[in-house]
């Protein structure tokens, strides 16, 4: 599509070959652009579950037809089809339903513009009195989402934040996650991928209990307002603002529940002297190749309450984490960072190159016990780094013979040989030596939450650049957009 919409920009015609079951997609992220009704062909069937011949001859009798018309016939508008963006979609003052609660919810189930669940109507009053104690110009724009063309303004994440329940407290840690939204580093346009990926937000700083999170039993489920309100309000946000639905944007094959924020435990932190995750993830800075939208220098240590954010395909939980000693347990810590690595190490190379950062969630009991033997959280990344290992054949297998997301096909050996991974994949020939899942110690992320009475842990496979592991500072002081300057 990316060419596609380059070439119509300037005045070429095109066609985009997409898969069968991608036209809605194509067709949501064309109008994103500006481009409505473009030319699309489709490939019949899944391209990896067919022959060559079968591939070549589908494309032959029924693409390259489409792809004919696209370039030779001018695109009309089905009958009775109604642009959405145009006057088919409401704008932010409208009234779009009135009635009793059933007869709302109903509407919005109809349009798709809620979860399913039960929601607070998003009322004139109810936004406005979200918005009114912060300072902040209902109408200021953060950004363009990058996959609907649709402004990111404080109104549209207000009318979310009473849809899901939040307070307006929460307000300003929704548009530190909408900032995160906006950042080319971040990439929300993958947001919809086939593995169905869902984001994960983790909240660090001096005020997140007093604003209501959960860090302690039960951090990463329902039940907390502030954890389970504000994760909900992201689903929410990526729906109706970036257009992530099954009809358009979404093609997650299964998708994840949606998460709830997971708060770490500061007050853990503080005591055994460790950075979070945020302070770990700010000294790295953001990808190198992808341009931040942030004009200033990203600070090394945010001084105060952050948010991080990174889409997770899947997690594994590590219970009853037996041992005394970090010696005893982080073999059993790095065999489930393991487990819960397969597909995914095509983020190490393929999809991603050394751009895997899974995250592992350890209780604070866990983390205590490493703070009493003098481990800080380099010493425990670097001895993860060492455990967390599988033959070179088996991670060979997940970026090659079983997956078709990187070209060539290539040994560990030879991508080593090219200067494409790290020496530490070729450290001999034996397809049974052990290989790390990652391209270096730092990039095994650790955070402390849950329980402080249970020696439990959580680890959590990301997507790679396909949500990228992104870090923006909350903003609680009053903004003076509505402030007379002289």
């Amino acid at each position: 599509m990316r060419a596609a919409l380059a070439a119509e920009s300037v005045g070429i015609p095109s066609v985009s070959i997409v898969c069968d079951g991608f036209q809605g997609q194509a067709a949501a992220t064309a109008r994103g652009h500006g481009f409505d009704n473009i030319p699309i062909a489709v490939t019949v069937g899944h391209v990896d579950a067919q022959s060559v011949e079968q591939m070549t001859s589908n494309f032959v009798n029924e693409t390259v037809d489409h792809i004919v018309h696209g370039l030779t016939v001018e695109p009309e508008l089905a009958d009775g089809a109604e642009l959405p963006g145009g006057a088919a979609e409401p704008t932010a003052l409208d009234v779009v339903v009135s009635g009793t609660i059933d007869d709302v919810h109903a509407h919005f189930v109809e349009k798709g513009w809620t979860d399913g669940h039960p929601f607070i109507p998003p009322t004139q009053d109810r936004v406005e009195a979200f918005i009114t104690n912060s300072g902040h110009d209902p109408w200021k724009t953060l950004g363009v989402a990058s996959s609907s063309g649709r402004d990111l303004t404080i109104w549209s994440i207000a009318v979310n934040g009473v849809m899901a329940g939040c307070r307006p407290e929460h307000l300003p840690v929704l548009i530190a996650i909408t900032e995160i939204l906006a950042d080319p580093s971040y990439g929300a346009e993958h947001s919809g991928n086939t593995t169905g990926a869902d984001a994960i937000v983790v909240l660090d700083g001096p005020n997140t209990a007093a604003l209501g999170f959960n860090h302690g039993p039960g951090a990463m489920r329902e039940g907390a307002h502030a954890n389970t309100s504000v994760g909900r309000w992201l689903r929410l946000y990526l729906r109706n603002v970036f257009g992530f639905t099954a009809d358009a944007h979404d093609k997650a094959t299964f998708g994840n529940p949606t998460r709830p924020v997971l708060a770490e435990d500061m007050e853990c932190l503080a005591e055994i002297g460790w950075t979070t995750l945020a302070e770990d993830l700010s000294a790295a800075g953001p990808r190198p190749e992808v341009p931040s939208v942030n004009t200033g220098p990203r600070p090394e240590v945010p001084s105060g309450d952050a948010v991080s954010m990174a889409r997770m395909n899947s997690g594994t939980i590590i219970g009853s984490v037996f041992g005394s000693t970090p010696e005893e347990v982080v073999p059993y810590l790095a065999n489930g960072i393991v487990r819960t690595a397969a597909w995914d190490l095509t983020h190490v190379y393929g999809l991603g190159h050394n751009q895997f950062q899974p995250l592992l969630v350890i209780s604070p009991l866990i983390a205590r016990l490493f703070a009493s033997a003098g481990w800080s959280k380099v010493k425990v990344q670097a001895a993860l780094f060492e455990h967390a290992r599988l033959p070179a054949s088996t991670f060979e297998k997940f970026i090659g013979e079983w997956s078709n997301l990187t070209a060539g096909r290539r040994t560990l050996a030879e991508l080593v040989e090219a200067g494409e991974l790290p020496t530490v994949f070729a450290e001999s020939d034996d397809p049974n030596r052990l290989v790390p899942v990652v391209g270096n110690p730092a990039q095994l992320l650790i955070a402390v939450a849950g329980d402080p009475t249970r020696a439990n842990a959580f680890a959590l496979s990301n997507d790679g650049p396909h949500g990228w592991w992104t870090t923006k500072t909350v903003d609680h002081t009053p903004a003076s957009d509505l402030v007379c300057k002289i």
